[in-house]
C-alpha cells in the first residue's frame, strides 16, 4: 500500500497528524521544486527536522515530480491540462520506471506516502503516479483525514497494456 497527501496551507502538525492516523512513517516528497512561499514549512531546508520529530522519515524524490512538457508527439491527447498530458509523456520513459522502482522499494521498508502541494488527488500528477503503481498491482490510498482515505481508482480513460499506461484523445478528459 502507498497513500498520496497534499500538503496545501495545513500546519505541518495536522500533516503530521493525518500521516500518523494512517500508519504512515516515510513521506516521499514528489515536488520537482520542493519548496513553497507560502508554506515554508514544507520547504526541503526544515521538513526532514520537522517530520523527523514525529518520527516520520523524509526522502524526496524529483524524478517523480511534475512539471514536465508534453511531447509534439504525444500520446496522451486525452489529458488536456498540458502539466498532466507532459507528466503521462514521461510516463513512458525508462527514467520514470527507475524512479518508481526505487518508490515502490521504499514502500517495502516502511508505511509509505507520497506529497505533493495540491489538496486534491485529481487535480494533481500523484495521480498518475498512483495510476501507474495500480496496474503494478500495489494499492493506492489518498489521505482525506484523519479517519478516511480513498482507494486509488484508476483514470476512466486510461488505457493499459501490460504496465504501460496512455490517456489517447478518444477517451478525452475535462482535466
Amino acid at each position: 500500500m502507498i497513500w498520496t497527501i497534499g500538503h496545501a496551507t495545513r500546519a505541518l502538525d495536522e500533516l503530521v497528524e493525518l500521516l500518523r492516523a494512517h500508519g504512515v512513517t516515510q513521506l516521499v516528497d514528489v515536488r520537482t521544486i520542493p519548496r513553497s512561499r507560502r508554506n515554508p514549512q514544507f520547504n526541503r531546508e526544515t521538513l526532514p527536522e520537522s517530520l523527523g520529530a514525529g518520527g516520520i522519515t523524509y526522502a524526496h524524490m524529483p524524478g517523480l515530480g511534475g512539471l514536465r512538457r508534453p511531447r509534439p508527439d504525444s500520446v496522451n491527447a486525452g489529458w488536456r491540462n498540458q502539466g498532466f498530458r507532459g507528466f503521462a509523456d514521461y510516463m513512458q520513459t525508462p527514467e520514470f520506471a527507475k524512479n518508481l522502482e526505487a518508490l515502490v522499494a521504499l514502500s517495502r521498508r516502511r508505511p509509505t506516502a507520497i506529497m505533493c502541494a495540491e489538496t486534491v488527488p485529481w487535480r494533481c500528477h500523484r495521480s498518475l503516479v498512483a495510476d501507474a503503481l495500480t496496474v503494478r498491482g500495489i494499492p493506492v490510498e489518498h489521505i482525506v483525514s484523519t479517519g478516511g482515505a480513498a482507494p486509488h481508482a484508476l483514470t476512466p480513460w486510461a488505457r493499459v497494456e501490460g504496465t504501460t499506461l496512455t490517456y489517447p484523445a478518444s477517451g478525452r478528459s475535462s482535466a
